[in-house]
């Protein structure tokens, strides 16, 4: 089984819909639609779509062969949201935790698929304010304490998407110079602590330790390029799901968004 995350970018532009624009060439093509055909995911998890879906060109809505359940933002046109593919229909689809202030902004869906629950989430970006780093942290509290009484009553959980934060100074490229940044904020780095002693694993730390590996790159100063990124981007499995995996990478040669798809593969 192969499960993607991709943080899009806004989904009209990748699937065509709205031009997109790279130096002087205008495209059209619906790239995710042929990246999703090429890898033949069984599952695949979209963040920051940014669109509601009546938005949404009908025939673009869902790749074929897959079932699509999404959640966009209710109280901001164009802004967060997120969607699941998945080519097995889940036999429950959850998208609110309720609790108003993070339910309406279309960062949730947890999709059950009966041997587990996967959790496809779009965690909020800090960098507007500390405001919004509060309501970050606030965010990461009530979804993990939700998720936890999941793993309690014995479920076998997958909890991937845009994170929002870099855990440990490995996981960026410029550490010093960023560790008053929002997204590597001591505050933020001690969220992806408890999810740990939660008893989670970063799935891709099980296959790398080395450094250089990032998921998302600042359009700035030609980061991609020289590899000046930030990994933001998760697979968190619980333990019980280890003898399941068989592999955990990210795609940093695909673009299409300022963030590069990652992998997870399980038996």
């Amino acid at each position: 089984m192969k499960i993607i995350s991709w943080n899009i970018n806004g989904i009209r532009s990748i699937i065509g819909q709205n031009p997109s624009k790279k130096f002087d060439t205008v495209s059209t093509d619906n790239k995710l639609h042929k990246y999703i055909a090429d890898e033949n995911p069984d599952i695949i998890c979209l963040q920051e779509t940014k669109a509601d879906v009546d938005q949404i060109d009908e025939n673009l809505r869902t790749p074929p062969g897959y079932f699509a359940n999404y959640h966009s933002c209710e109280r901001k046109k164009g802004y967060s949201g997120v969607v699941t593919y998945s080519k097995i229909e889940p036999i429950n689809v959850i998208k609110k935790i309720g609790i108003e202030k993070f339910d309406n902004e279309g960062r949730i869906i947890a999709t059950d698929f009966d041997e587990f629950v996967l959790f496809n989430i779009y965690f909020p970006n800090g960098t507007s304010g500390y405001d919004r780093v509060e309501y970050k942290l606030e965010f990461y509290d009530a979804l993990f304490d939700y998720i936890n009484k999941l793993k309690n009553q014995g479920r076998k959980i997958i909890v991937c998407g845009d994170y929002n934060t870099a855990h440990k100074p490995i996981d960026l490229a410029r550490p010093k110079e960023n560790e008053t940044t929002s997204g590597f904020l001591p505050e933020e780095r001690v969220k992806l602590d408890e999810i740990v002693n939660y008893g989670f694993v970063d799935s891709f730390r099980e296959y790398s330790n080395e450094p250089d590996h990032y998921t998302w790159w600042s359009h700035r100063a030609n980061a991609r390029a020289r590899n000046v990124g930030w990994r933001i981007d998760y697979h968190f499995v619980t333990k019980d799901l280890l003898p399941k995996l068989t592999n955990s990478y990210h795609q940093q040669f695909v673009e299409g968004s300022d963030h590069c798809p990652i992998i997870l593969e399980l038996s």
